[in-house]
């Protein structure tokens, strides 16, 4: 009960969620602007799925090396330092002229964002293993409604020709502030304990990948259509439907206030109706949205077809986390550790792909790439509810996935 949570505690997970929240701001800014930056810098349709899916790369070295920093100066220093960094490599990207410089910014965030993401889950998972429940949808909704911030800051900028020298400089110097106070704020080693360690531990003892396999699969093609989102939603709208840049963030903005909405409503619907039922009906709903979006008219349904596609990638990505947890309910930690590679598998794979269906043909036609994968996920329904398999034999640790049990966003 929340009575029994200790004050400081409290105090922590709010401090949290708002380094969520800041967080998804600052990421919604930088995908809703792609149109702008490639304007400002001249980057090539052709070369712009090499700059986003380095970020991803990059996101991933800079996770990797956070995990070592964080053994020796603890999550909450990590977090400290990094998250105003990141507000720092937002301004240098929207400040720049050449390519190399756009290249650097990009370059810093990405790694940034990766020792962020991967030093605020392992407050987050620590705080989790605290309370006895689970408490990271909280966190992730705060992202989402970062984003929803995000993207409605980014559209009145382009609104009023804001520019991205104003734009990122604003925003970077109200929010890194912010991220400092929140980051005064988070927990440490007297309200966690040992409890990051333990996370840790627990994701680097060995699980068996086969009867993961098609919940990996699931959670890769509910990322590429969230990066297909994430990269080209704006820029379909702009370069594709002839949309003003104001109007075409509207898109981002839509599906992530499905998102938010579809979550705060997501564990009802599957205590109703059963995890199956409701990832099936995620997945065709998500496969309606691309196909809506791809047949768009113009910039309202467009904006339509991309808040659809939010309401159904919202039920499959929670429901892959769980699913693994009920397959290894002794080792939940390595299940989520295994799952949650295939989020970066999916960044990857998304942003090249649609990038050059749409150099080769148009956007209408990148967008059935992802359209088809989203419907995969159907066939693998079945798998959202099985019986618990049996708890791995002690002494099969391994370091597969060490540590990453934490990166569950």
């Amino acid at each position: 009960m929340s009575t029994a949570i200790p004050l400081r505690l409290r105090q922590a997970r709010a401090a949290l969620a708002a380094g969520f929240l800041l967080q998804g701001i600052t990421f919604a800014l930088l995908v809703t602007c792609i149109p702008e930056l490639q304007d400002r810098y001249g980057l090539s349709d052709a070369l712009l799925p090499v700059f986003l899916a380095a970020v991803p790369v990059l996101a991933g070295v800079g996770s990797i090396v956070s995990e070592q920093l964080v053994k020796r100066t603890g999550a909450r220093a990590v977090l400290r330092v990094v998250q105003p960094a990141v507000c720092v490599s937002l301004a240098a990207a929207g400040l720049g002229g050449t390519l190399w410089q756009l290249a650097l910014a990009l370059g810093a965030f990405g790694l940034l964002v990766g020792a962020l993401d991967a030093s605020m889950n392992m407050l987050g998972v620590g705080l989790q293993h605290r309370y006895g429940r689970s408490v990271m949808l909280g966190f992730h909704a705060a992202f989402s409604l970062g984003g929803i911030v995000g993207a409605a800051v980014a559209g009145l900028g382009s609104h009023y020709d804001l520019g991205l020298p104003v734009l990122f400089g604003t925003a970077a110097a109200v929010i890194a502030p912010l991220a400092v106070l929140a980051g005064s704020r988070v927990a440490g080693p007297a309200e966690l304990g040992d409890a990051v360690r333990e996370a840790a531990e627990a994701a680097a003892r060995s699980v068996p990948w086969r009867p993961l396999l098609p919940l990996c699969l699931a959670m890769a093609f509910a990322y590429i259509a969230d990066s297909s989102v994430s990269n080209y939603s704006v820029k379909y709208l702009t370069d594709g439907l002839g949309s003003p840049e104001d109007v075409a963030k509207l898109s981002y903005l839509g599906y992530m206030v499905a998102m938010l909405l579809g979550r705060a409503v997501g564990d009802r619907a599957v205590q109703r109706w059963g995890a199956v039922p409701v990832v099936r009906g995620g997945a065709a709903l998500a496969a309606l949205g691309f196909a809506v979006a791809a047949a768009a008219p113009g910039a309202r349904v467009g904006i339509a077809g991309f808040t659809v596609l939010g309401f159904g990638i919202c039920a499959i990505i929670p429901q892959v986390f769980a699913a693994g947890g009920r397959l290894f309910p002794a080792d939940s930690d390595a299940a989520v550790a295994r799952l949650n590679l295939f989020n970066y598998v999916g960044f990857l794979i998304g942003s090249p792909l649609v990038g050059a269906i749409a150099d080769a043909g148009s956007y209408r036609w990148a967008l059935l790439a992802p359209m088809l994968l989203v419907l995969a996920v159907l066939p693998l329904a079945s798998r959202f509810s099985p019986a618990p398999a049996p708890a791995p034999a002690e002494g099969r640790g391994s370091a597969e996935g060490k540590g990453s049990a934490e990166l569950v966003q």
